[in-house]
């Protein structure tokens, strides 16, 4: 599920490498720009088979467009909108196996099928999300939900 050779480990030990690499990554930076632009830089080179990493941040009551990897993607997306608006509203992670069979699903890149998005808490308030598409269907699974949530409670002490 990674890109490079020195993750050859279990999927639980890429990942555990992954979020060692994420510390280092952020360590003395107090940035929120800089830390969520690395973030998702180093996402991008790490997972396989995906097609969009990247943030939206909260502003009133929609999601704004934050540092990504990929191609242009929408702008803003209201709280009520597609699979980042219900991580939003729910606080809580989404994992779609098919983005196609999902209610309201907006589609920026045509070529997403599955998605996990993680919202991102400080303090109990929404700062915003983490949203990951691939162009397989049905690409996350428990471990990979688990750990991306890991890697943003990991992110949220450097925001």
């Amino acid at each position: 599920m990674f890109h490079t050779e020195q993750f050859n480990g279990t999927r639980e030990q890429n990942y555990e490498l992954l979020l060692s690499q994420l510390r280092a990554l952020l360590q003395g930076e107090d940035d929120r720009i800089a830390n969520l632009s690395n973030a998702s830089s180093l996402l991008n080179q790490f997972l396989d088979d995906t097609n969009w990493v990247g943030f939206y941040l909260s502003k009133g009551d929609e999601l704004v467009l934050g540092p990504f990897q990929g191609l242009p993607a929408c702008v803003r997306i209201p709280y009520h909108k597609g699979v980042c608006g219900k991580a939003a509203r729910e606080r809580s992670t989404v994992r779609v196996a098919d983005v196609h069979e999902f209610p309201g699903h907006i589609a920026c890149d045509a070529a997403s099928r599955s998605e996990l998005v993680v919202p991102i808490l400080l303090n109990g308030e929404l700062f915003g999300v983490l949203d990951i598409d691939s162009p397989s269907l049905n690409r996350f699974d428990e471990i990979d939900q688990h750990y991306m949530e890991k890697f943003v409670k990991e992110l949220c002490s450097h925001l």
